[in-house]
């Protein structure tokens, strides 16, 4: 049975997506591991892992790894567009909930259910401050120019996803560096695309009500401690050691 946390999730979005690398069983187990954690089976259907991509060559974008997420949360976007989905909630396979999930997770999502909203960050790796600088109160709106970056715990209504998916696919035909916005990171081209398109109300949760678990990166170059399968190995193990004290 979903907790209160799981329950909020599944009752704010018409489907869930966790984007997963078939080569990546162990982040497979770590985000089933904390879905149950909230009491939220991956039923293939209103929650489900969708398979990565992961191209031959960069064409283009600055990693092969960066060219497979764009088209990862493409094709997420593409299915919910074809398919009449009120909206969707992508995750990426390294998010881990926040501890205070249980009390954040309904209060932000309660309030986001009283807004128009367009684009929702439920968790980032950077983002400017408030506008005015207030202190927020679980939920706050972004400007359209407020770059962020992450895109471990995002959602986007019908409308936003209805501009989304012909204007990433615009993106990623152009040549790189192009002034109207060529191939990049999907962060980035999520920021080009709500500054291209202002009347898309962007909200975003404080505190985060998830985070990126530290784990071997598929979007950037490897680290040397990486990409030895025995030092992999341990810090794997170190990694998982260094959360259970987040």
């Amino acid at each position: 049975m979903a907790t209160p946390a799981g329950q909020s999730l599944l009752e704010s979005f018409d489907r869930i997506r966790i984007i997963n690398l078939v080569t990546r069983p162990d982040r497979r187990r770590e985000a089933t591991s904390e879905f149950a954690r909230l009491g939220i089976p991956i039923d293939g259907s209103k929650v489900a892992f969708h398979q990565a991509s992961r191209p031959d060559d960069a064409g283009g974008f600055e990693t092969i790894g960066a060219r497979g997420c764009f088209f990862s949360h493409l094709g997420v976007l593409e299915s919910a567009l074809n398919d009449g989905a009120a909206d969707v909630l992508i995750l990426e396979d390294d998010l881990d909930f926040s501890r205070d999930a249980e009390v954040l997770i309904p209060a932000a999502l309660g309030k986001l259910a009283k807004q128009q909203w367009g684009f929702f960050y439920g968790g980032h790796l950077s983002h400017l401050p408030p506008p005015g600088g207030a202190i927020p109160d679980q939920l706050w709106q972004a400007r359209p120019d407020d770059g962020f970056s992450g895109t471990h715990f995002l959602a986007l209504s019908r409308p936003a996803i209805e501009l989304a998916v012909p204007y990433l696919k615009a993106m990623a035909e152009r040549a790189a560096g192009s002034p109207e916005g060529g191939p990049m990171h999907v962060d980035g081209a999520y920021t080009w695309l709500r500054k291209a398109h202002p009347q898309i109300a962007t909200w975003i949760a404080a505190p985060e009500l998830g985070h990126q678990r530290s784990s071997r990166t598929d979007v950037h170059d490897l680290r040397p401690l990486d990409r030895i399968a025995v030092v992999r190995d341990v810090a794997a193990l170190a990694r998982r050691v260094k959360r259970s004290f987040l």
